[in-house]
């Protein structure tokens, strides 16, 4: 059986690349659901592990969920509406909850069609970059059904409580450019390009002190929920911690010395 996913490690950088190309890389079943849990738990884990980009074999990113196992009795959907709950519970609702619980920065690398869950696998990430053939998609309604993913929490927070409405509500398709408008992804670039420019950003991050950046990361996403003055806390808290690494003192010593500092995130 083919590996749902294909890793590759260089240096402090982990692709991880959906493999299932001839279904367009569907997200919905458990076996990718349970792969991707692990890749990014294990990334998490690694403190040698400085950012992760995430793409998709093929010409797509991601289909989101798999049409044909979506008659009732296959896939998610249970003959008994409370499994079909269980279902989602303990299937594909458990990605956004590790993706927000993830202190390694993740990059999105979309390639091609990111369509339903699978433009909501990327609003998951931190980061979004596009190639040029990428399309986007919150096309639930157009089968019927709702964001049952999370995209209902994850899409306003990036394009606007109106916009993401439109895009929800109408299920429209939409190509990379207008994606770059809506501030859905940061940059767009040549197909053949997206790779080597999700590579720079990803070490653009690596060259950072990774305790520093992994406590930035949490302070960001605590902040999509959190009071003002709870953050402050958490600032104060972290900051304590940052100030005591080794990391940090090099920094400082390097910018007095005028050299390039070596971080070991320690």
């Amino acid at each position: 059986m083919t590996s749902p996913l294909l890793i590759e490690r260089q240096g402090a950088v982990l692709t991880v690349t959906l493999n299932q190309p001839e279904r367009r890389n569907p997200i919905s079943d458990q076996v990718m659901v349970e792969a991707l849990l692990a890749a990014m738990q294990d990334a998490d884990a690694d403190i040698g592990v400085r950012a992760v980009i995430l793409t998709g074999a093929g010409s797509a990113f991601s289909s989101g969920g798999d049409l044909k196992q979506m008659k009732a009795g296959s896939g998610l959907r249970a003959q008994l509406p409370a499994q079909t709950r269980r279902n989602y519970k303990t299937g594909i609702q458990r990605l956004p909850l590790a993706f927000q619980a993830l202190e390694v920065p993740v990059i999105a690398a979309v390639n091609g069609p990111a369509i339903g869950a699978g433009l909501d696998l990327a609003t998951m990430c931190d980061i979004r970059i596009a190639g040029e053939s990428a399309k986007f998609a919150e096309s639930f309604v157009k089968v019927g059904i709702v964001p049952g993913d999370g995209g209902a929490w994850l899409l306003p927070r990036i394009v606007g409580f109106s916009r993401a409405t439109e895009l929800a509500l109408t299920g429209e398709m939409f190509d990379a450019q207008t994606a770059l408008a809506y501030g859905l992804v940061s940059h767009v670039v040549p197909d053949d390009q997206l790779l080597t420019k999700a590579m720079d950003i990803a070490l653009k991050i690596a060259a950072n002190p990774p305790h520093a950046v992994r406590m930035t990361k949490r302070l960001l996403r605590e902040g999509q929920t959190a009071t003002l003055a709870n953050i402050l806390e958490m600032s104060a808290a972290m900051q304590s911690l940052a100030h005591a690494t080794k990391d940090n003192d090099e920094a400082i010593d390097a910018f007095i010395e005028k050299r390039a500092p070596v971080f070991r995130g320690e």
